[in-house]
């Protein structure tokens, strides 16, 4: 009985020590996350590759073009969040497609696959916790822009033509500490084509999750694109100049109500600025100076402009799901005035059927361009069993 009790203090202790060290290190991510946005939020809006914002998969397109806080074994999350990756991620191959503009060619190729922990390191023993913590993905998306012809500046078709194209790199890793954290990184570099002009750059993530023990609750924190050009576009007698990569702090929520099949999500983007869109104008002129009138966007409206809210039917089962979002950003600057628009919904569904999951995405830039978006996901070790 002695033993018996002694036993179970010294688990209680290692169990202590166990989430004392999952606190120190999430706060160690935080950390490093903080000081990052403070020592770059002066490059905010001046930076290239604004690409790297376009939704890497169908699935986070009908979430609203991004989500940081839902964990649930699609692979594709890692690339808003890397710490997303899950144990449900292990080889799983997925492909994306996407009809964006007329002309152009989006897409996305994805590889997940788990590790276990060194032989070094003590083997879990707790109820429930994953066999391989270590989780790896990665994934390439792209933009062909398609060919466009030569003209001067008269607008004059001048014969020939040339292409331009973008190209982003995830290397993803993220470690389960415990149970309810998981932390994670990613390297990414880009490379832009366009005619002549060449750019490389190296950027990078670094993510943070949290889960309750009965997964209602989830939230993710991620830090992205921490980096620059090391070679601009172009070279000046001061050299070649060196442009931020577009930084993004986020903060995601996901809720799911019990007993019933709806998750919730909201996420808030930018947090490192607060100036989104600073003003339009339009051609409405003042009755007494005859001046444009420059319409300032109001603090409401900015506010609602760092979110998005998404609404998910989720079976228990998970074997399908529908999602509605709704992205203000998208809606205020995408939407035309004078005519009739959905810009700023997105709808999405998803279909698992045997080892496979098939993915549609709809959303809308203006009333004449929608942007479809679908994938496929396979389960590798299923199908070679």
């Amino acid at each position: 009985m002695h033993n018996s009790k002694k036993s179970s203090n010294f688990a209680a202790i290692l169990s202590c020590v166990s989430v004392a060290k999952c606190k120190k290190i999430v706060i160690i991510v935080l950390c490093t996350i903080s000081l990052s946005t403070f020592g770059q939020v002066s490059n905010a809006g001046r930076s290239v590759f604004s690409f790297m914002g376009l939704p890497a998969s169908s699935r986070i397109n009908a979430l609203g073009g991004s989500n940081v806080s839902l964990s649930d074994g699609d692979v594709s999350m890692g690339m808003c969040n890397p710490a997303l990756l899950h144990e449900k991620s292990h080889m799983k191959l997925q492909l994306n497609f996407s009809y964006y503009l007329p002309g152009t060619m989006f897409g996305s190729a994805l590889y997940g696959h788990n590790f276990a922990r060194s032989k070094v390191e003590k083997p879990y023993t707790g109820d429930g916790e994953p066999d391989k913590p270590n989780y790896f993905a990665v994934g390439i998306h792209y933009l062909d822009y398609g060919r466009m012809k030569y003209a001067d500046e008269q607008g004059v078709l001048t014969g020939g033509s040339f292409g331009a194209r973008d190209i982003l790199i995830d290397v993803m890793y993220a470690r389960q500490l415990g149970k309810l954290f998981r932390v994670g990184v990613t390297l990414k570099p880009v490379y832009s084509i366009y005619e002549h002009y060449s750019s490389f750059a190296i950027g990078a993530d670094v993510g943070a999750h949290f889960i309750t023990p009965d997964s209602t609750f989830q939230m993710g924190l991620v830090l992205q694109n921490i980096g620059w050009q090391l070679k601009g576009f172009y070279s000046s007698e001061d050299g070649s100049p060196k442009e931020m990569l577009p930084l993004n702090l986020q903060l995601g929520l996901t809720y799911r109500i019990p007993k019933t099949p709806l998750r919730l999500h909201m996420q808030i983007h930018n947090m490192q600025t607060w100036n989104l869109k600073h003003e339009w104008t339009s051609n409405d002129k003042s009755l007494t100076t005859g001046d444009v009138i420059s319409h300032k966007v109001r603090w409401y409206d900015m506010m609602f402009r760092h979110t998005i809210f998404a609404l998910e039917i989720v079976p228990k089962s998970e074997r399908f799901y529908v999602v509605l979002s709704y992205n203000h950003r998208r809606r205020a600057e995408m939407n035309l005035v004078d005519q009739r628009s959905i810009a700023g919904l997105a709808l999405g569904a998803g279909v698992r059927i045997k080892q496979a999951h098939i993915d549609f995405a709809i959303s809308q830039m203006t009333k004449s361009n929608f942007s479809y978006q679908v994938g496929l996901s396979l389960d590798i070790n299923s199908l070679i069993k």
